[in-house]
């Protein structure tokens, strides 16, 4: 009989990743977020952590940290806002495909490869915060969509920079902790 060497389901480092991942989140977004002035809407240095995690993990993990950071921070308030948890898992997501032309565990991150991440991240930020959440707050909650798409907009922005900022210093940081593919050598 033939052994099947196809992986399945999340490796150990992943599930890790995601707890430790999913706990950082949620220190982050509870005890480091600057309201915008937008009611219910902050700054949060929680989404460029999801960056990094994203980046290095990829999708799975991108989207399972975005989730359950942001679910466990919205129970802390009484109860999950389910529209945002999911564009939080939808942002962690889409971050996470970026991890294969980013290669963080090469050690290289050279500009264009963190124009590209950039440009992605708006993108993946106007999907989640001006698409999803918005959208899911009309039809869960049935909010009126002035609001929710204002409240959309301010998160798109501030997320956009939190990532551009805080997102691209810890790209930068964890690829220059990291030994280049070619400084190896075998002797």
């Amino acid at each position: 009989m033939k052994e099947n060497n196809k992986k399945t389901g999340l490796s150990v480092r992943s599930v890790v990743a995601t707890g430790i991942g999913a706990a950082v989140f949620f220190i982050l977004m509870k005890y480091i977020a600057i309201p915008t002035g937008v009611p219910n809407t902050n700054v949060n240095v929680a989404e460029g952590w999801l960056a990094l995690i994203a980046g290095l993990f990829g999708p799975v993990v991108g989207f399972l940290v975005g989730v359950i950071g942001h679910t466990i921070t919205d129970a802390t308030y009484g109860a999950p806002w389910w529209s945002w948890v999911l564009a939080d898992g939808v942002f962690g997501l889409s971050l996470g495909l970026s991890k294969r032309f980013l290669d963080l565990e090469g050690g290289d991150l050279s500009t264009k490869k963190l124009v590209q991440f950039n440009v992605w991240q708006i993108i993946a930020n106007v999907i989640a915060w001006l698409i999803v959440a918005p959208i899911g707050d009309i039809l869960i909650y049935k909010q009126p969509a002035s609001k929710v798409f204002l409240q959309g907009a301010a998160a798109t922005i501030v997320n956009i920079l939190s990532v551009a900022i805080i997102g691209s210093i810890l790209l930068v940081a964890y690829v220059k902790s990291r030994p280049k593919k070619s400084s190896l050598r075998s002797e």
